[in-house]
């Protein structure tokens, strides 16, 4: 049980998701637009990588390894992580109705992004245990929700800068998210 809390934080920080590995990098770009909508799309995307590491690892170890069915990994895994995201989504519809709205946009680029599905094939490539795949994929969307927050904060504080004409949009969103991935790259010693 020592190795969970070095998981998450491996998780967490070094090998974060968006910004070492460059998975996710769709849904934080689009969703840290302000600080509200991040923290929804942040709490959403955790459920979401969650549910899905516990659903493929179930699916791999009950269904896919007796049957000698790994060849399908992939085209079951994408179908998983499909019914995962509307469940998720209908959950998020019935609880925050104008979070929904807000999000209706951004909740299928979590499904069609290649990081759930890039998580669910990390725990099997590993062989980890389903505490430690729950636990990696729980990781996993904390980094990515911290990520989010972190850039969608200083987007908000980079609306109120002075920033050169050239700069301005776009390019100051990912010249910011690239100093986060730098930044990022400083806990590799940390695991």
């Amino acid at each position: 049980m020592t190795d969970i809390p070095i998981l998450l934080i491996g998780a967490i920080f070094v090998n974060n998701l968006a910004l070492s590995q460059m998975l996710g990098v769709a849904p934080l770009l689009r969703a840290s637009g302000s600080l509200a909508t991040a923290a929804v799309m942040a709490a959403v995307a955790t459920c979401i990588l969650t549910l899905s590491s516990m659903a493929t690892w179930l699916c791999y170890h009950y269904l896919l390894l007796p049957f000698d069915l790994v060849f399908l990994r992939t085209l079951v895994y994408i179908l998983l992580i499909v019914v995962v995201m509307k469940l998720t989504e209908l959950l998020l519809y019935m609880q925050a109705p104008a979070q929904h709205c807000v999000l209706a946009t951004s909740l299928p680029l979590i499904t069609l992004n290649c990081a759930v599905l890039g998580v669910a094939l990390i725990n099997d490539n590993k062989a980890n245990s389903f505490i430690e795949s729950v636990c990696y994929g729980f990781g996993t969307g904390a980094g990515l929700a911290l990520a989010l927050i972190m850039l969608a904060t200083l987007r908000e504080r980079l609306a109120c800068a002075d920033v050169p004409e050239p700069f301005q949009g776009s390019a100051i969103t990912l010249i910011t998210t690239g100093l986060m991935s730098l930044a990022f790259m400083g806990f590799a010693g940390l695991v």
